[in-house]
């Protein structure tokens, strides 16, 4: 299917972002370098649209990060920031009983399950209750993106971004969730093509 034009853009950095830590569906703020990020998002995305901003729809996820980024981005362009929709399936991966926690920590508590998430990512279930594969985020995230019907500008999550770049660009599994996704840029898409922005 055509998707139509989209800005997908990663919410800005948290705390929890700087110290490497897995946040998953814990409702971290931004802290004030991530607003920054954000802010320079909004200036972006004012100085390339213009006036025809007013013809995108924009979305985000309900956590406070993501929200808190669209209202930043919508700020900068010159638009109301709290005239824009929510979607509960845009919220981040959930990463169960690892959340919280960085890698370096799990691998010192739990290394042969941290080994085994090495080996495949993708699939990789953590432990405890509400976990998800990566899988299961593009299956919950993917009909978000084929239900946009206008150029939209959608603020989520580094999950988020992988799961989408692995469902409408293409990206192998391996490639989607080991690429970089920055805070301080915005994925473009446009007729299956993307570029950071």
């Amino acid at each position: 299917m055509t998707l139509p034009l989209l800005y997908l853009c990663r919410h800005g950095q948290t705390d929890w972002n700087a110290e490497r830590r897995l946040q998953g569906q814990s409702d971290i703020p931004l802290n004030s370098y991530g607003q920054g990020q954000a802010r320079r998002n909004g200036r972006y995305l004012r100085n390339v649209l213009g006036a025809s901003g007013f013809e995108f729809d924009f979305l985000s996820s309900p956590m406070q990060r993501a929200a808190d980024t669209m209202r930043i981005i919508r700020r900068e362009m010159g638009l109301d920031p709290e005239a824009f929709a929510t979607d509960e399936r845009l919220r981040e991966i959930h990463f169960g009983d690892w959340q919280g926690y960085t890698l370096k920590e799990l691998a010192a508590s739990e290394p042969a399950l941290v080994e085994i998430r090495h080996a495949d990512k993708w699939n990789f279930l953590p432990p405890g209750a509400g976990a998800e594969t990566y899988e299961a985020l593009a299956e919950r995230v993917a009909p978000v993106f084929e239900s946009l019907e206008r150029p939209s500008i959608v603020t989520a999550h580094g999950g988020v971004t992988r799961a989408f770049l692995q469902r409408f660009v293409g990206l192998s599994r391996s490639e989607a969730e080991t690429l970089d996704i920055p805070q301080d840029r915005i994925l473009r898409f446009d007729r299956g093509e993307f570029a950071w922005v």
